[in-house]
Formats: structure tokens, sequence, C-alpha cells
């Protein structure tokens, strides 16, 4: 993974220092709370319904053991023993003291981490694939671009105050695991006709109170204009980006409402007037790409029998694999998904003590690296199989190893009213009781890949716009209740939910949940997954059997 250089390390230690003073004069009243605002946002600190939220940048979703041992650290000194992972593949705290925010921020630059841009009006954390540069399917390792990207967002000076956040996302893989068409700037690693790689460009996507699905604005880009076209893309929307109303300021909105031809022309004046300035060499590709060279992999890791053996022997091990683990590109090696949703524990959430175990266990079976997903999970992307049985009782003694991986329990969830101010309703409370209610069922598995997303307001931290069975939820005088959508997708082939009906009452929604997987199971044909059922029949037997109910 990548190693700051001098640079890198003086930037943010300069960064810390000045937050620091920052604060003191928050706190000494020399700035008003309009005032230090804009600050806080732009070192990750929110205001939240209990008190302050921390939230912590994690490029690209890699993280070391180190940098593991330090967030566990920070989790047991600063907070109350636990940290938050984000959809973003972010790190939230939820009870940091305002005054030692930047003693936080101190440690976390020990262990080459920051809080900078992880919110405010700014570009945001760039996130990709999280089994970049070991799976099957890859065209190339989308890391080196991601960090390639990270330094040139990192305090741009041109960029600091945008009409609202921005986005980007990376892929290098045929199978979308990005939700690149999703983002204000989406990125595919590509063959063009010459076999050449390069860029596929998406521009105008993204989630909250209106979900949009990216549109290529460049078919193909080669590897040197990556930023040039990035910088002319973020120039001409921080121009003609609405700033008077922030339910429109995202470019999303721009590219809706001037058109795509319109805002590829201007990006095309714009890219041709500064398209040498910030020219990628092949050198400065290839030194970043040098620090994600491939870990010394174990030579006929394949050849183990033992792992073929516990399979047959331990059958809850074998569903543990099946559900929890991926192809790697390496013989003998599998990536490792851990599992953060048990059915009582927060979607995302992991203790201190987890967070220990989980840098240890990186360091024994993984190269020392840890990846978050966006659907709130991580993962140890470089498991021998013959290691894979002492890695899952690890797991299992820890409370990481439930064997959900892509099914209806596997659920993103926002914090919700538990501790968001912008919440109208409950999220973690609604999730756990469709996990109990699932947990029991004997065919959970057998029901293939589902994707249940919950958030408790229309921002949609949780993507619920695009979750197979999306939930929002909605305020009704008072009352918790939730809205439906059936069919979403953040793949490949990008959708948006459709609307099953009326909003459902907050004791009512764990039984819809659970009349709709009922109709899957009548309707599917065969092997027939619950996203294909829903696009082949449509919402109406779905809502049928819904709302008889209710």
């Amino acid at each position: 993974m990548y190693q700051y250089t001098q640079d890198d390390q003086t930037l943010i230690d300069e960064r810390v220092a000045q937050f620091r003073g920052q604060t003191e004069r928050f706190l000494k009243g020399e700035l008003d709370g309009d005032q230090f605002r804009a600050l806080r946002l732009m070192n990750g600190l929110y205001i939240q319904t209990h008190a302050p939220m921390l939230r912590v940048a994690g490029p690209y979703g890699l993280l070391s053991s180190r940098q593991l041992r330090k967030l566990a650290e920070i989790a047991r000194k600063y907070d109350k023993g636990y940290c938050h992972f984000t959809t973003r593949q972010n790190i939230q705290y939820n009870w940091p003291k305002l005054e030692e925010v930047p003693d936080i921020l101190a440690e976390l630059a020990e262990v080459q981490m920051h809080a900078i841009q992880t919110s405010g009006n700014c570009m945001r954390n760039t996130t990709t694939d999280p089994l970049s540069g070991v799976c099957k399917d890859e065209i190339e390792d989308p890391r080196p671009y991601c960090e390639i990207i990270r330094q040139w967002t990192t305090l741009h000076p041109e960029f600091a105050f945008l009409p609202r956040k921005f986005k980007i996302a990376v892929s290098g893989a045929l199978h979308d695991r990005a939700a690149t068409q999703f983002h204000d700037i989406g990125l595919h690693l590509v063959k063009n006709d010459a076999g050449e790689v390069g860029f596929k460009v998406f521009v105008g996507g993204g989630l909250g109170r209106t979900p949009v699905i990216g549109q290529v604005i460049r078919p193909f880009l080669e590897k040197k204009h990556l930023l040039s076209y990035l910088e002319a893309i973020v120039r001409i929307y921080n121009l003609f980006g609405r700033r008077d109303n922030k339910y429109k300021a995202r470019i999303k909105i721009l590219v809706k409402e001037e058109g795509l031809e319109k805002i590829t022309e201007l990006v095309e004046q714009e890219w041709q007037l500064n398209k040498s300035s910030l020219e990628l060499s092949k050198e400065r590709i290839e030194f970043i790409k040098a620090q994600f060279a491939p870990p010394a992999y174990e030579t006929g890791a394949d050849l183990d029998c033992s792992f073929n053996d516990r399979l047959q022997d331990n059958p809850t091990f074998a569903t543990w694999v099946r559900q929890n683990t991926a192809d790697h590109r390496v013989p003998g090696y599998r990536a490792a998904f851990i599992s953060l949703k048990a059915p009582d524990t927060p979607p995302g959430d992991i203790t201190d003590t987890q967070l220990d175990l989980v840098a240890d266990l990186a360091d024994h079976f993984s190269f020392g690296e840890v990846r978050s997903t966006h659907r709130q999970n991580l993962i140890l992307t470089d498991v021998k199989q013959a290691d894979l049985f002492t890695l899952w009782q690890e797991l299992v003694a820890a409370n990481l190893a439930t064997p959900n991986i892509g099914t209806a329990t596997d659920i993103i969830c926002c914090p919700g009213l538990d501790f968001c101010s912008l919440a109208n309703a409950g999220s973690i409370g609604i999730t756990r009781e469709i996990n109990q209610a699932l947990d029991d069922l004997d065919y959970l598995h057998d029901l293939g890949d589902i994707k249940i997303n919950i958030s408790g307001c229309m921002n949609g931290c949780a993507h619920q716009s695009v979750g197979h069975i999306g939930i929002l939820g909605v305020d009704k005088k008072g009352e918790e209740w939730y809205q439906i959508t059936l069919g979403g997708s953040s793949e490949n082939e990008a959708a948006i939910g459709e609307r099953l009906g009326p909003a459902v009452a907050k004791d009512q929604i764990t039984r819809a949940v659970q009349d709709i997987l009922d109709v899957y199971i009548k309707q599917r044909q065969e092997d027939e997954s619950f996203l294909t059922t829903v696009n082949r029949v449509g919402i109406t037997p779905f809502k049928e059997q819904v709302y008889a109910n209710h």
C-alpha cells in the first residue's frame, strides 16, 4: 500500500496543528459557531444528536494492521470502545469530545491517517472495488489511480468550497463492485479496440433525494489525461453548479438541467485549455503502481489437501466459505469477508477488541492489510485456503463470522434517529428486527443475492434507492413510517428502485419484507435471482401481497 513521503506527512501534521488552533479559538469564544462550522467540516467533524461525530478517511478502503490497531486505541481512549465503517469505506467515531478531536487527529497522523475532506462541500474520499488487485475479472488494478486522485484532491485550493460535496469512484474489473454509476464521476478501466487500457468516464450520477444514474461523458480517456479531464469536469461544475439551493447543487442536477451534450461541450472546451498542464507521465504512474505490487504469494498453495477435507467434515465451515469468501486470481488463495452484520450488532460497527483481533489476523493470514467495503464489511484479500479453517475459528470466537455476505441479512444501514440529527426515522432497530426474523429462516442462504438497504432520511446514506429492497424512513405527524422500493441495483445494470406503494407503519415493515421474500420464492424460476425475478414479473405481485396484509 502507498506509504507517505515526507511531504505527505508534513502536510498532515501541519493540518493537525492548524485545526488544533482553530478548535482552541472556538472554545475560547474567538470564533462563533458559523465560523467554526466550515473549519470543522473540512476536518471531518459533525455535530450529531448526542455528541460530535468524527469521520476518518479510509483511502479507497485500504488499511494496514498498524492503522487498525490505532483505530482500536482511539476507540478505547476517546470513544465508547467501538467505531463504525461507512458506505464510503470511511470510519466514524460517534462519541468524541470536541476538545479532544485535535488529539485524535494527531494520533491518526502517526499512522498516516487523517480526516481531511471527509465532510464539507469538497472532493470526498475516492472509493473503489474492495477486491481490487485480487479479483479474476480485473482489467487492471485501480488502486494506483485512486491514490493519484487522492493526492490531487487533497486540499486542492480551487475546489475547497464547491456548490456541494463531490464523490469519485473507480472500478478496474468487468463487474462493477464500486457503485460507480451513482457517483458525481465514475471511472471504469477499459480496453479500446487497439488493446490500450484507459478510462470510460461517467458523470452526473448520485443518490440522495434525487437518485440519478450517471451518463458516459467520454467512452475512452488515455491514462495520461486522467487528472486534466477530471479537473475540467470539476471546474465546469464549480462554475455553473447551483449555489442558491443545496438540493439542486449537485452535478447530477446540472447535467440533468443543461443536458449531457452541453456539459460535454463545456468540459471539452475547458479541457483543451489545460490539457497539458496536468499530464501524467508514465514514470509517475509506474512509481505509484510500484507501491501496490503483489505480495509474496506462496507457490503451490493450491496443492494443499486439508482445505477440501475441512469442507467435507464441517458443514458450518463450508457454509461460511461459500458465503463469505471469494475467488482469487492466485491459485490456492481466497479473499475472506469479515461480516460486520451479526444479528445483534448495528451494521458496520466493530469494537476495539475486534479491531485488534482483525489486525492480528491480517498480519498472520493476509500480508498485514485489510479492506473495507461499501456494504460496511471488511475483507482479508490474500488468505491461503489452507489457513481458512483457522481464520474462521478465530472469527467465530469474535462474533465476526456470520455467514451472510450477499444475503438478505447483509443489510446496509445508516445511523438513523439513534445518532443522526437529520433522520426522520430509526434504521438500526428496524435492521435488528428484520435480521432476527430472517435469521430464523432455514432457507436464508437458498434465497441467494438479496441486497436490503435502509436509510432514515432522504439523504440516502445507506443507498436505499439502489437496494434490491430499499427502505426509506419518513416522518408522518411525528410517527415513523417506511417507504419500500424494489429492483434497484448499483452494479453493471444500474437501476433505481421502483416505489411499491404507500409507506408502511413501523410495526409492519418487517412483515412487509417477509411478504416480499415469500412472493419471490413463489414467483422465481429455478435458480433465478431476486433481482431477475423482480425485473421479469414487475412489482405488482409484491405490491398485492404486502398491502393485502397491511
